[in-house]
């Protein structure tokens, strides 16, 4: 078990208060707040040995490229990975995706291709293949999915077939929390000569991942979702893909030798990093690493599972509330996604932090899904480490006075 109570210690901002009620952060799906190590580790590379990478043979760029490497491989051990050289960082998921849309996929899928996904996609693992499509003459294809939330396996051998290039499947739905059975599609697809790339921005950070026991070819994360900063994310990529892929982006750094009329590329991961990279926060990420280990990724896991358990329980008591997805906490993610009755989840949300809660809205950057369940907009609560019962209380707590409130102005009218 983790102990929350003294994990919240790390974390300087969630001593803030908002409206004057403390804050109680329950946006961690969108994302997550940076303990004390991560912020100073930004703060040292500042103040100590800013410099460029790769580029210097003064004392400050040997230092800098020492700590960015370092990062790297500690992202490397995090997911499993044979080698630091399948570690390609990016800016987020997003651009990890379009790294691959714009490179791999560009190059081998063709028309009358087929790229299989799920119904759950946030648009991130949706718009990049579409354009892939729609360039390319291939097909999108979609596995369907069960009222719960929950993929619909029944007929999945008619689903892959030898048309089937990609498969690009989201391993936790950062809407309904269901979390999917990747390893098993990975296998199914790889039987067709399918490649696998998997969207990993809210399991990388919630459980243990190994990208060997997936066996996926491509898994992308941001390091803002798991304690880290914002502006740096992960493509991880088996080593034999990535030399066979092109560069994306073109420029310094990337190169090996250039001419005036070619150029070759530099070694891996080098030629998928063009220009100078966001150094501090890859290290920054890297010191988010170093946090989650000490945590234990199985610890990290376990407490959401509990916390996800005694919120689904609290939510019975919310009569004029929707929750939608599985309803096992053990089969799902640590996010909560709800409807209240008549109650725009926008209003709801406003009233909500006015109590110090913060809660997300919206469509949640996956409108097709909302359609699919036949609402415009959601509300959604997703915890991690630092959240405890007593949050989950005060968010159930803060709708019951929200549904009384917006009853008694319906009554009234």
């Amino acid at each position: 078990m983790l102990d929350s109570g003294k994990i919240r210690e790390d974390f300087p901002i969630l001593s803030k208060k908002v409206y004057g009620k403390p804050l109680v952060w329950l946006d961690n799906a969108a994302t997550s707040q940076k303990p004390r190590s991560v912020i100073q580790s930004l703060v040292d590379y500042y103040e100590g040995y800013n410099a460029n990478v790769h580029r210097g043979v003064h004392a400050l760029s040997i230092e800098s490229t020492d700590a960015f490497e370092l990062a790297r491989q500690k992202v490397a051990d995090f997911i499993h990975a044979d080698a630091a050289e399948s570690i390609v960082w990016t800016r987020n998921t997003t651009e990890a995706i379009n790294l691959v849309a714009n490179t791999w996929a560009r190059d081998n899928i063709g028309a009358g291709d087929e790229i299989l996904l799920t119904p759950m996609e946030h648009h991130s693992n949706l718009v990049p293949w579409q354009k892939v499509a729609q360039e390319n003459g291939a097909r999108l294809k979609f596995i369907p999915m069960h009222e719960d939330g929950t993929l619909d396996l029944e007929n999945i051998d008619a689903i892959f077939g030898p048309r089937t290039k990609l498969l690009a499947i989201v391993h936790v739905s950062n809407s309904m929390g269901t979390i999917n059975p990747v390893k098993e599609l990975a296998a199914r697809a790889h039987a067709v000569g399918a490649m696998v790339l998997v969207d990993g921005a809210q399991s990388v950070p919630h459980m243990p991942v190994d990208v060997n026991d997936l066996d996926c070819d491509f898994l992308a994360f941001s390091g803002h979702k798991m304690l880290g900063p914002t502006g740096i994310g992960v493509l991880y990529a088996k080593r034999d893909v990535l030399e066979e892929m092109d560069p994306f982006l073109r420029g310094g750094e990337m190169v090996l030798e250039v001419w005036y009329d070619r150029a070759t590329w530099n070694a891996l991961p080098m030629r998928f990093e063009a220009g100078t990279p966001n150094i501090a926060d890859a290290i920054g990420l890297g010191a988010a690493v170093d946090y989650l280990q000490a945590l234990g990724m199985e610890n990290v896991r376990q407490h959401e599972v509990e916390l996800t358990g005694y919120g689904l329980k609290r939510f019975e008591e919310l009569d004029e509330v929707v929750v939608y997805g599985p309803q096992n906490p053990d089969v799902r993610g640590g996010a909560i996604l709800f409807n209240a009755a008549d109650i725009h989840p926008h209003d709801l949300g406003t009233i909500m932090d006015r109590q110090g809660i913060a809660i997300r809205t919206g469509h949640h950057c996956t409108m097709p899904l909302m359609r699919t369940l036949g609402v415009a907009a959601t509300a959604r609560a997703s915890f991690y480490v630092y959240n405890t019962t007593q949050e989950v209380d005060t968010l159930v707590d803060g709708l019951k006075e929200a549904l009384e409130y917006f009853a008694h102005e319906v009554r009234g009218a």
